[in-house]
């Protein structure tokens, strides 16, 4: 489906010396983009390609053009001629036989050589590493670039020829060519016993010279042949004049055996005078000699055929020579004797309309895909160009036209026009077309085309299509609009009607309007806006919707595979893009691209629009596994260098690839078919994104889950109602889960409106239910719809089962009870209607079984208590009768009431289990108490159950046993007071520590007053052991009277202002001076401790900001070096700072070096044990020491406790009249906490920065910013002001 589209031709004309001069020979300097010419008068001329590159469309002489001579003896002429790279000159043969190196820049000549019988031809290897040499007398010499003779061989038949005049007939033409690795090399030679005149391909080998095959004699045309670069084909021509046919080009394998050939399809005089492949191998043009003209034809081939893929047409007297460009595939250029030089660059193409068919060029026929109707147009004249024009017939139809043929009527114009170059519709009957004027092949076409100056160039014209009954006429709009610049390609503005797009050469974008169709004013206007940065072969427009109006976006591909859009690129490694519309509305969606690494992307318009290229799609390049599989957002293009061709719009959501092979694909983005589904559930079409489904197995989620699964419960019934079909519900029904899928699986192929606010409360208002689970829900609301949108019928009723059985958790007893019922109408013989709209009761149950865990069907049927239903459920379920026969017997033997019990039991449903084991009477009490001990969750149910109050007492103390052997000391002390268990009660307290509980129940037990003594004093040791000093202190003075003992233990629980009342209370002065002194020294204590914290602040943040400091240095380094910091260990960067320093703020030592690299997954497992092992500790050099760090300066702050302490401890010390030492407290606690509080700051605010200033990020300055915020600081509410420093 690709066609060759032209889309830059550029002639520029040599001066040559006499109008007698012609031009014979060319060559090429791709390193230097220089063309080398030899004329007929032995002058060398030399073009600089960057002319054509940067001129402008008129032709002008070439101004970088260099004319050396070369100084042959009279009668000697030029007869091969070709570049070296190796030796940066020109190599040139005589017909006496000279061998000379030219140097063009210093126009120097040197004599390398001579050989007999004139040189023939010249052709240097693929590496240039050897030269070939083909003399008159048919001998081929192989030396390297020193001028080494390597070998020489004869590559006729017979011992060579004696040549005593050169003629100079077929001179031109080289009859050596090379494989494409320089292997071997092919010539073409008379057969030495032919009368005929018959020819053979000879294969030589490079290094030997020996031949390795040959051909069978056949008639050749001329010495033409040509080495595929790949080494696959050798290209010849064969002569069928005598068979009254035209030539074939002929392939021959490296053997020397046949492949394949086609004709050329001319007269039979026409010649094939040069074959030449491009450099990928995949072109293969030709230059024919026809009667009236001379052609130069480019063929394509694929799919076992050759397409005719462009032909330009030169009048015969100019003779036309053409040559590939050596590395870019898709540009020749064309020269003519008398100086016309032609460069051609093309681009495929691929003609695909709206309606998604594609249309391929094959000479003078059009092929229509996918029926393959071949429209043959009348073959366009060298002398008036015609255009044809055809209406196909409806779609729907084409199978009945599948390989016909139809001539079409070519329309008729009074007006002479140039060739065209591009050609675009812009209404049903006006088509814009660029014309060129004033080259030979144009002139060739029409002669009334040449400009008036006499210049050449381009211009835009209007072609308005008339039909009459007869035929169908045309005709050019009056006005030209001549053109500066070379024109790149044309597109349809879809937004503008008889509006279009011209690019020029270098990415410029005009917007013309037509002067004949319905725009408002005709001409042209500039967008630079839109326009590229470079020229774009390939070029489309897109309509868009932007905030709900419609404007144009152009997207322009490069020949280096950049992607263009306003003015700026997309995507840097593009091979093919298209458009594509999920409404079927014109209206583009999506940008498909494939990238030369074989991925396809689907790019939402709105991602452009938006700016979110770069975070969604990487900037189209896939590194490694650096993304799941799960989660990439392209896909793989399985056959390497397929290209995109088109794209099937609207719920076909189908991109078309075309293989190297020529093979068409056909692929599915999901996010086009996510689009699709989308759409039609926007619409609520719930059928046709039902069937979008299942034709793409896609997750049946994404019907319930695109805006919400509670939204789509309103929509159930009709949801049911356009489906229609029981089965495809069945695999709906099967296939819905608890999972968001619009979250999971497609969150990164499409964004949908998820609507989740207030959804269960919706759900529960119009369904009646509890939407607790999306599953059950769902079921719940589709078996509602399916009991009142569908008739009953066996297929509804199973699929009512299938709801039940899938449902979360499975509704198996329900499902039970229907299949219940079905064997009851059976069982009974009823002749009700109802009967035969219901699946029989074997076929229910073995659906069910289909659907569910056969031992969970089992076990639900139990759950019934039916056990004739349990065994034809184990029956069906393939069970061995010998394991639930037995079982089943023995509970049918059962009491009702005990069997039921003993089903609960199995099932695990012991709340049932309790209420049918206590109604079963007293004689089962011991199985009811076995288990509530067993489960104590029913301890609750078996109070209620139970009336009887012996037993309930019973029951009582059992839980309180429970709940002690739980721990839950509190709760069993409270359930023993209930049944009256007053010893087991005061255990519980004591257990617990509640000494206020304890002495409580000693007065229920009437303990006597010795015993609440002891019992008080163990209570008092036991305080103190657990580290509750004030509560033993309260114990002491209350029940034990012993003051010391109390006011210590006050003073041990730093309760300074109890402690001083206590001993006020008491009038003695011994007990307030133990007070006094105590205070004192605590004072003391805490003055040389907030010194020395004060102190441990300062070193950790030192360490932090030394740390810190340099991993950020470090860092700084790795990013100059273009090396992230992510791909450096945390260990490494942490071991690497930390050996910058030689200490610590906690550890002494001297300065060592560390060696450790963590390598393998087993060390690192181990070191990560260590850490958790050591977590709290700051070990120097280790990952998180920062953190260590940080955390150990926050762990370090005054709590609340600690305040609490220490504000008593201050009024204390004043009513002791030590206001001094307060002071001195106050301000050293104050001093402790503010720079704590300040170093907590400094670290939080450096962790997270890349830069630390050495004089806003200090102690000192954070300590005066909190200083004078003290006043509106919470934490410090524990001072009193009477001792705060001015």
């Amino acid at each position: 489906m690709k066609n060759l589209k032209l889309y830059s031709e550029i002639s520029q004309n040599l001066e040559l010396q006499s109008q007698q001069e012609v031009l014979l020979f060319s060559a090429f300097d791709f390193e230097r983009n220089r063309l080398f010419f030899a004329s007929s008068n032995n002058f060398i001329y030399t073009a600089d390609l960057s002319s054509f590159q940067k001129g402008k469309s008129k032709s002008l002489l070439l101004a970088s053009s260099v004319i050396n001579q070369i100084e042959l003896e009279d009668g000697d002429l030029i007869t091969a001629f070709d570049y070296l790279l190796e030796k940066e000159a020109v190599i040139i043969g005589t017909a006496n036989g000279l061998l000379l190196l030219h140097n063009v820049d210093d126009n120097s000549t040197e004599i390398v050589g001579q050989v007999q019988g004139g040189v023939k031809c010249i052709s240097p290897s693929p590496d240039g590493d050897l030269l070939a040499i083909l003399t008159g007398f048919r001998q081929m010499l192989v030396m390297t670039h020193d001028w080494d003779l390597l070998y020489e061989t004869a590559v006729g038949d017979g011992d060579g020829l004696d040549v005593s005049e050169f003629d100079g007939k077929d001179m031109f033409e080289s009859s050596v060519s090379w494989r494409g690795d320089g292997k071997y090399f092919a010539t073409i030679s008379e057969a030495s016993d032919s009368s005929l005149m018959l020819k053979r391909i000879k294969v030589w080998e490079r290094d030997s010279g020996v031949l390795h095959s040959t051909s069978d004699s056949k008639i050749f045309m001329g010495a033409v042949l040509e080495w595929m670069p790949s080494g696959a084909k050798i290209a010849a021509v064969y002569d069928r004049k005598v068979e009254n046919r035209c030539p074939d080009i002929v392939f021959y394998e490296k053997n020397g055996l046949v492949r394949s050939s086609f004709s050329i399809k001319e007269a039979v005089d026409a010649k094939v005078e040069s074959l030449k492949w491009n450099c990928s191998s995949d072109l293969l043009a030709s230059v024919v000699r026809c009667e009236k003209y001379d052609a130069v034809k480019v063929w394509f081939f694929s799919n076992n055929h050759w397409y005719l893929k462009h032909e330009v047409r030169y009048s015969r007297q100019d003779r036309v020579r053409f040559m590939w460009d050596p590395v870019k595939p898709l540009q020749f250029i064309c020269w003519t004797l008398v100086g016309q030089i032609t460069s051609y660059n093309f681009a495929w193409n691929s003609a695909v309309v709206e309606n998604s068919t594609a249309l391929a060029i094959d000479d003078s026929k059009i092929l229509i895909t996918p029926t393959f109707i071949i429209t043959d147009a009348t073959s366009p004249s060298f002398i008036q160009p015609q255009i044809s024009k055809c209406k196909l017939p409806d779609p729907d139809t084409w199978e009945e036209l599948e390989e016909k043929e139809f001539s079409v009527e070519a329309s008729i114009s009074e007006t002479g026009f140039g060739s065209f170059v591009h050609l675009t519709w812009l209404d049903s009957h006006i088509l814009l077309a660029v014309s060129h004027y004033g080259f030979t092949q144009s002139n060739c076409a029409s002669h009334s085309s040449m400009g008036e100056d006499g210049l050449s160039g381009f211009y835009l014209l209007e072609i308005e299509l008339v039909c009459s009954e007869d035929h169908a006429g045309m005709q050019g709009f009056p006005c030209r609009n001549y053109l500066e610049g070379l024109v790149i390609g044309i597109a349809p503005n879809p937004a503008k009607k008889c509006s279009a797009f011209v690019q020029f050469d270098g990415g410029e974008i005009v917007d013309y309007a037509s002067k004949l169709g319905l725009a408002e004013n005709g001409g042209s206007t500039k967008h630079d806006d839109m326009s590229f940065s470079s020229s774009c072969p390939w070029m489309n427009v897109a309509q868009v919707s932007d905030s709900g109006s419609l404007k144009p976006l152009l997207f322009g591909l490069d020949d280096i595979g950049r992607l263009h859009f306003g003015g700026k690129v997309l995507c840097n490694n593009c091979s093919s893009f298209s458009l594509y519309s999920n409404l079927n509305d014109q209206v583009i969606t999506h940008l498909i691209l494939s990238t030369k690494q074989d991925f396809l992307f689907a790019v939402e318009i709105s991602d452009i629009l938006h700016g979110e290229l770069e975070s969604k799609y990487e900037n189209f390049v896939h590194i490694g596994n650096r993304r799941k599989e799960e989660n990439m957002n392209f896909i793989n293009i399985w056959e390497r260098g397929s290209k995109i061709i088109g794209v099937l719009h609207g719920d076909a959501a189908a991109v078309i690839i075309q293989t190297t092979r020529g093979n068409l694909e056909c692929i599915y983005p999901r996010k086009l078919v996510l689009a699709s589904i989308v759409n039609a559930l926007n619409q609520r079409c719930f059928r046709d994104a039902l069937l979008l489904v299942r034709r793409h197995r896609i997750d049946f989620n994404v019907i319930v889950d695109h805006c919400g699964w509670q939204t789509f419960l309103q929509s159930a019934s009709e949801f049911v109602k356009q489906v229609n079909n029981l089965s495809y519900m069945t695999e709906f029904i099967c296939s819905i889960k608890n999972e968001n899928i619009m979250e999971t699986l497609y969150k990164n192929y499409i964004s949908t409106p998820y609507q989740n606010r207030g959804g269960d409360v919706q759900a529960k208002d119009v369904m009646g239910f509890d939407a607790s689970s999306k599953v059950s829900a769902l079921l719940l609301a589709i078996r509602k719809a399916l009991e009142e949108q569908v008739s009953e019928s066996p297929a509804r009723e199973l699929c009512i089962l299938t709801t039940l059985a899938r449902s979360d958790p499975p509704a198996l007893e329900e499902a039970l009870e229907r299949i219940k019922v079905i064997r009851e109408m059976e069982l009974l013989g009823s002749s009700d209607p109802r009967r035969m709209s219901h699946p029989s009761a074997e076929e229910a149950l073995k659906h069910l079984l289909w659907l569910s865990d056969s031992d969970a069907v089992f076990e639900a049927a139990l759950g019934l208590y039916d056990l004739n239903l349990a065994a034809i459920v184990a029956l069906n379920s393939q069970r061995d009768p010998k394991e639930f026969l037995p079982y089943l017997q023995e509970l049918e033997r059962m009491p009702s009431l005990i069997m039921s019990y003993n089903i609960d039991l199995r099932l695990h449903r012991f709340e049932k289990a309790l209420r049918h084991i206590v109604s079963a009477g007293d004689a089962y009490f011991s199985d009811c108490m076995n288990l509530m001990n067993k489960n104590p969750q029913l301890f609750p149910l078996g109070l209620q159950l139970i009336t009887d109050p012996a037993k309930k007492m019973l029951v009582l103390e059992a839980w309180g046993d429970h709940l002690s052997d739980k721990k839950c000391f509190e709760d069993a002390a409270t359930t023993y007071l209930c049944c009256s268990s007053l010893k087991n009660a005061l255990k519980a307290y004591r257990d617990c520590g509640n000494w206020s509980g304890v002495l409580s129940v000693s007065g229920l037990l009437k303990m006597e007053k010795n015993e609440i003594m002891q019992l008080a004093h163990d209570l008092c040791e036991e305080l103190q052991a657990l580290g509750k000093p004030r509560e033993a202190a309260k114990i002491a003075l209350e029940y034990l009277g012993d003051v010391n003992s109390g006011i210590n233990l006050l003073i041990s629980g730093r309760d300074w202002e109890e402690a001083l009342r206590v001993a006020f209370m008491q009038s003695q002065e011994n007990l307030v001076l133990t007070v006094k002194n105590a205070a004192l020294d605590c004072a003391s204590t805490l003055i040389g401790e907030y010194k020395e914290g004060l102190e441990k602040v300062g070193k950790y943040l030192a360490r932090y900001l030394a740390v810190r400091q340099r991993r950020l240095l470090l860092a700084a380094k790795l990013q100059s070096e273009e090396r992230s910091i992510n791909d450096l260990d945390d260990d490494t960067v942490s071991e690497a700072s930390s050996n910058f320093s030689g200490m610590s703020a906690y550890t002494t030592g001297t300065r060592k070096g560390s060696a450790s690299s963590v390598t393998s997954s087993v060390t690192s497992k181990a070191r990560d044990m260590r850490r958790q092992r050591k977590r709290g500790k700051i070990r120097p050099g280790s990952a998180d020491e920062e953190l260590a760090l940080v955390e150990h300066l926050k762990g370090m702050s005054l709590t609340a406790g600690a305040k609490y302490e220490l504000r008593s401890l201050l009024v204390t010390l004043v009513m002791l009249g030590g206001e001094e030492i307060a002071r001195k407290l106050q301000f050293a606690g104050e001093n402790f906490q503010l720079s704590h509080m300040a170093a907590v700051k400094l670290a939080e605010d450096t962790i997270s920065i890349d830069i630390i200033s050495e004089q806003a990020h200090t102690l000192e300055h954070y300590v005066q910013k909190l200083r004078n915020e003290l006043p509106n600081l919470d934490s410090f509410s524990w001072r009193y002001k009477v001792f705060i420093s001015p």
